[in-house]
């Protein structure tokens, strides 16, 4: 659908004014910003890598095995759990945004919301740890998205409030590749924790409370007390902030739809990792935490050249919309790759090329979005909370939807891993081709 001939809005976002397209006024540009120094570019980097640790590890290893535990067999408990927490990210991240937008204090409009959300992350883990049945674990992994996704939304706002254009795929690429290392790094940590919940949860947790400290310490940001607004933040005020018409960002809402429906593809893929390498390899789920870790040790590497290769290249040949693509082609490989897989050869060679996509689409997306995001002086955070929706509604709603495709010619217990990557593969791949539809973006 034209987002320039429509007057949808698109997922994310309530219905939009019906306004005429040419009393639309033009978006606000963001004033040049200078480079940032390499201090914040690695504190940057650790403190996403730290977030990532603390709050994917769940998502990667942990959830699964404590659904094992409380639930024997009933593996689609923790679809529905990782399901539950993106909905209500997706229904708070904006409002979220906005207030970090507004927020008036000495240390700044970020770091208030990143110190907080690390206090309640803390929380999460230690509800998650200890909880005795599946839907006290599901309140745990929410109070967990609440919390660490707040540091990580802060985070990235952070780069799009004081990244140059010429910084941005380099940064990208930088935090995309340790985003895309912590998880490996976690899983190796929970696989020597497995048969202890408090050490499953907390250990990850540790290191992504110091590294985020480290950011909010050492990077300084500008007392925001005296910031003045045209209009006060109410609860009207906030609802009517979800509306913006595609027409007058179509480029930001191409961005969006891509991302969407990369996320989407990507979900399904990773939701049900553990329980797909136990079935594979005719092990205990237990037992997978090693093997992962060890198959994502191998494709450290192949990330590092999408990431990085991608970032830097995308900044240095000034183009991002063919890295995305390529991104999305080298995932949905990957992805068919694995469906196809009997033995360990080939999960290796699927788990490498997947590795590539991610981090180059990750990065390069990330980089993009920036290039794209309207009002970065002024709304920065309410249009990256819109963003989340993108990839919110795909946690929320691909965990929920895969269990029809596991189910769909399942017989003896055995559950169709081949359709669920074969769907996510064709997701994956259609949302690098809709990012080619931007055109402010070479």
């Amino acid at each position: 659908m034209n987002p320039h001939e429509s007057r949808a809005a698109v997922p994310g976002a309530l219905a939009p004014a019906a306004v005429v397209e040419s009393e639309l006024p033009a978006p606000t540009p963001a004033p040049e910003v200078p480079k940032v120094s390499a201090r914040y570019i690695w504190l940057m980097v650790l403190a996403q890598f730290g977030v990532f640790v603390a709050f994917i590890t769940p998502l990667a290893i942990s959830l699964a095995i404590r659904v094992n535990q409380l639930a024997p067999g009933n593996q689609e408990y923790l679809g529905y759990i990782t399901g539950a927490g993106a909905l209500v990210v997706m229904l708070t991240s904006p409002f979220l945004g906005m207030a970090s937008d507004r927020t008036r204090t000495r240390i700044g409009r970020r770091r208030p919301f990143m110190i907080a959300g690390t206090l309640l992350g803390v929380v999460s883990l230690l509800v998650m740890a200890y909880a005795p049945n599946v839907l006290m674990l599901g309140a745990g992994w929410i109070l967990a998205q609440l919390g660490w996704g707040q540091v990580l939304s802060n985070l990235q706002i952070s780069t799009a409030d004081r990244l140059p254009e010429s910084q941005r795929g380099k940064v990208a690429g930088l935090t995309g590749f340790s985003t895309q290392v912590a998880p490996v790094f976690g899983v190796v940590i929970a696989g020597g924790f497995a048969a202890d919940p408090l050490l499953l949860f907390m250990v990850p947790g540790v290191v992504g409370v110091i590294l985020v400290a480290l950011f909010v310490l050492f990077v300084h940001e500008a007392d925001s007390r005296g910031m003045k607004f045209s209009d006060n933040l109410t609860p009207a005020t906030m609802l009517r902030k979800y509306i913006y018409d595609p027409r007058q960002y179509p480029d930001f809402s191409w961005n969006w739809l891509g991302r969407f429906l990369f996320y989407f593809g990507l979900t399904l893929n990773t939701t049900f990792t553990a329980f797909f390498f136990a079935s594979r390899l005719g092990i205990p789920v237990e037992q997978v935490g090693g093997i992962i870790a060890a198959l994502g040790g191998a494709g450290v590497l192949a990330t590092t050249a999408g990431a990085l290769g991608g970032g830097f290249l995308s900044d240095r040949l000034r183009r991002r919309r063919l890295f995305v693509l390529l991104g999305g082609i080298f995932m949905a490989s990957g992805m068919v790759t694995m469906a196809f897989s009997a033995d360990l050869a080939l999960l290796i060679a699927g788990s490498l090329m997947t590795s590539v996509g991610i981090g180059t689409f990750a990065a390069v997306d990330q980089a993009l979005l920036l290039d794209v995001l309207p009002e970065k002086n002024t709304d920065a955070g309410r249009f990256m909370g819109i963003t989340g929706f993108a990839t919110s509604i795909p946690q929320s709603a691909a965990p929920l939807i895969a269990p029809i495709f596991l189910a769909v010619g399942a017989a003896g217990g055995q559950k169709n891993y081949t359709l669920l990557f074969l769907v996510a593969a064709g997701f994956v791949l259609l949302g690098g081709a809709v990012i080619m539809r931007i055109r402010s973006v070479r």
